[in-house]
């Protein structure tokens, strides 16, 4: 039976990848597994949600019609999480035949468009990722996603490598760090291999570069980027970006860079709300077959607000010491087994040194420029908002953090106060560099 179904569901594939969109075979269909067949349907267990609202609404029309027409079956029923751990493992099987990592530019498997939890927080840059995949270097380009750590923009960026080979195999996708782009760079120029260099980075149709931010003060890779850039965009070949600051905030590097970045469109990722977190977690869980007490979903939201990847780690850590200690996973239990985590997370008092620190470090200049007496644009804001989070987060009085910036008058600090609060109302590039140094802290 079980093989009849196979070949039965492949036998449709073959069909859909005649008449269907290219690729949407590997991206969609091929994560359904076909468990039944009940009165001419065919029943398709699929691995979420998400993806079964993805089929429904663009496809399953089409697959019913293939179905009908080639005698396959009458109709097709998608079932949610129906899977045994025996279908589980033939899903992980099939996706994973997609190509390995070295064949795929590097890109991380896991990091799938199915796999993302949209929310408000970050519908915008999906939506813009998404539509970069479908039609590389004809939508935006380049791409420029900013954001604090562990938000998913890496997820989004290897999300559309995978999207594109998928649905052109032959395409050549690099996803790259910015320090290993230098760090090649400069190996290319010791052994003098700097034209195979370029043509690694130059004959690409897709290039990923994450961490922007450090090439600032990089003055050779700067050029070197500069030209590769160039060549891409001219030869309509995708561009996307990544980086924890937008362009203009980007340190020491050159305006000429800059203003490419913004050719396209620039798209921040925010930290996610509170229902976005549940529904992150939820799908994390169901994806590992995690069976998570929907209390216990809600405690780690609740606690856990800062980044994805810290949500992540605390689900697996719950799911450990469950394993390990034999223990059900209670909220009871999920406290203790992650109190050393919720007491960091939880804002203690923060000092006023710590908040000059954090801010020179996120403008990338020092303590003693942002104290100075210069009023550059970039030290003027670094300076407000530095001040704005004293006022925030601290119970030191006017007068003091106004000493504490060499200002003998406390109506400075007030004035950054006003100015910030407003900018962070009607700015989301201020709001969101005040919440990652505020989550730094």
């Amino acid at each position: 039976m079980e093989k009849d179904l196979n070949r039965l569901w492949e036998e449709i594939l073959a069909e859909a990848s005649q008449s269907l969109p290219a690729g949407t075979a590997d991206l969609w269909l091929k994560t359904c597994i076909p468990t039944d067949l009940v009165e001419g349907s065919l029943v398709l267990d699929v691995p979420n949600v998400f993806v079964k609202e993805q089929i429904s609404s663009r496809f399953l029309k089409d697959l019913v019609r293939i179905c009908r027409e080639t005698g396959k079956s009458d109709d097709i029923e998608l079932r949610v999480g129906s899977e045994t751990k025996k279908d589980e493992q033939k899903r992980a099987q099939k996706a994973a035949s997609g190509g390995s990592a070295e064949s795929r530019g590097g890109l991380n498997q896991g990091y799938l468009f199915n796999s993302f939890v949209v929310g408000k927080s970050n519908r915008l840059a999906h939506a813009a990722s998404l539509a970069v995949a479908e039609t590389p270097g004809e939508a935006y380009n380049p791409l420029f996603i900013w954001g604090g750590v562990g938000l998913g923009k890496t997820h989004l960026m290897h999300a559309i490598g995978h999207y594109v080979l998928d649905r052109n195999p032959n395409h050549k996708v690099t996803y790259v760090s910015s320090e290993k782009f230098i760090n090649e760079f400069i190996q290319s120029i010791k052994n003098n291999k700097t034209q195979e260099f370029k043509s690694k980075y130059r004959s690409v149709d897709i290039l990923l570069i994450d961490d922007i931010q450090f090439l600032g003060n990089k003055g050779s890779s700067q050029e070197e980027f500069f030209h590769t850039f160039n060549q891409l965009h001219t030869s309509k070949k995708q561009i996307v970006i990544c980086s924890d600051r937008p362009p203009k905030d980007i340190q020491s590097i050159e305006d000429r860079l800059v203003s490419r970045f913004e050719w396209g469109l620039v798209t921040d990722i925010q930290s996610p709300d509170l229902e976005t977190r549940i529904a992150i977690l939820q799908k994390k869980a169901q994806l590992r077959r995690y069976d998570i007490p929907d209390e216990v979903i809600n405690f780690l939201a609740v606690n856990i607000p800062s980044n994805i990847r810290e949500l992540e780690g605390a689900l697996n850590r719950v799911v450990a010491c469950a394993e390990l200690s034999s223990e059900p996973i209670t909220e009871e239990n999920t406290g203790e087994w992650l109190k050393d985590v919720i007491r960091k997370d939880i804002r203690g008092p923060v000092s006023v040194d710590a908040i000059q620190h954090a801010t020179a470090e996120f403008f990338s200049m020092s303590v003693d420029d942002l104290l100075s007496a210069k009023r550059t644009s970039d030290l003027a804001l670094a300076r407000q908002i530095a001040m704005f989070l004293c006022r925030k987060l601290t119970e030191v009085s006017l007068q003091q953090i106004g000493l504490s910036f060499r200002k003998k008058d406390h109506t400075t600090v007030l004035h950054a106060h006003r100015k910030i609060s407003q900018m962070v109302k009607e700015q989301p590039r201020i709001r969101q560099i005040v919440d990652t140094i505020e989550g730094k802290l």
